[in-house]
């Protein structure tokens, strides 16, 4: 499974294809307002911008994770909003490989969008090959987005509290090494990991320089998983697991899926206890 498109090739099929949609997706956990700001001060022309919080989230509640997936039927709506449909490719971006690209991939193929691709590098890498930027805000041609969600490509709660039991899927985490083993948590009230989860970090994806690890080094990477295995990914939100999950896929792990409330539902449960040793 290719999903990655470099600068250039972006550059050419921006010439060579109408139905195209390029978005804009920069976001920073500590500062929501400074991907909108980044877009503001210049962007690919021609970009939406989509924001973590507002659009590729849905609403917060006691329970369900600090970045509960969005209402399909309200995501729709943004979706068509923005000129995407079925027939659309879409191209995401963030600043570099960061997690906020692989998340809105994730959310297109959840919803049945196939034509997908990120922006290798990022912003970062247009800005590098000398491509144009805009301040412009475009207008897109509404259009009418069906989806048709993939509802086996989740997990909840309870599936994951089963799992603690039976054993038969593993459980992924995919934040830093130290987050996972409790020594520090900077967003949560609690810290430590799912008892049973194995550590991935999500950047351990990408080589030194940011780019995305061909299929050989992922293969390395994630040679202790089996391919007939179920694989639960997880991470604080439901975020970062996305970089983990895409790069599954690209080495054809087809049974793998997301707990998308991940660490942050999990303790908001004050009866689910939390492990620090590294399993």
């Amino acid at each position: 499974m290719m999903f990655l498109i470099d600068a250039e090739q972006l550059e050419k099929l921006q010439t060579q294809n109408e139905n195209i949609v390029i978005v804009d997706v920069r976001f920073q956990l500590q500062d929501p307002s400074a991907g909108r700001i980044a877009y503001e001060s210049g962007h690919i022309p021609g970009a939406a911008y989509l924001d973590l919080n507002n659009d590729l989230s849905g609403k917060v509640y006691e329970h369900g994770g600090k970045h509960p997936l969005p209402n399909p039927k309200d995501f729709a709506q943004k979706l068509g909003e923005i000129g995407i449909d079925q027939d659309t490719t879409v191209v995401v971006y963030d600043q570099h490989n960061d997690m906020f690209a692989s998340r809105l991939w994730w959310l297109l193929q959840y919803m049945g969008h196939e034509k997908v691709y990120l922006l290798d590098g990022g912003f970062a890498a247009w800005i590098a090959k000398g491509y144009e930027t805009s301040i412009e805000v475009p207008m897109f041609r509404k259009k009418t987005f069906q989806p048709n969600v993939s509802q086996d490509q989740i997990v909840d709660v309870n599936r994951i509290k089963e799992n603690i039991e039976s054993a038969d899927a593993i459980l992924i985490d995919s934040r830093a090494k130290d987050r996972y083993l409790g020594k520090e948590e900077p967003l949560y009230k609690k810290a430590g990991h799912i008892p049973g989860a194995k550590n991935f970090f999500w950047k351990n994806v990408l080589r030194e320089d940011g780019s995305w690890k061909t299929e050989e080094e992922l293969r390395e990477h994630f040679a202790s998983l089996n391919k007939d295995d179920e694989i639960i990914v997880s991470c604080g939100s439901g975020v970062s697991a996305c970089p983990n999950i895409l790069a599954l896929k690209r080495l054809g792990y087809k049974n793998v899926k997301l707990y998308p409330g991940s660490f942050s539902d999990w303790i908001s449960y004050e009866d689910n206890r939390v492990e620090k040793r590294d399993e």
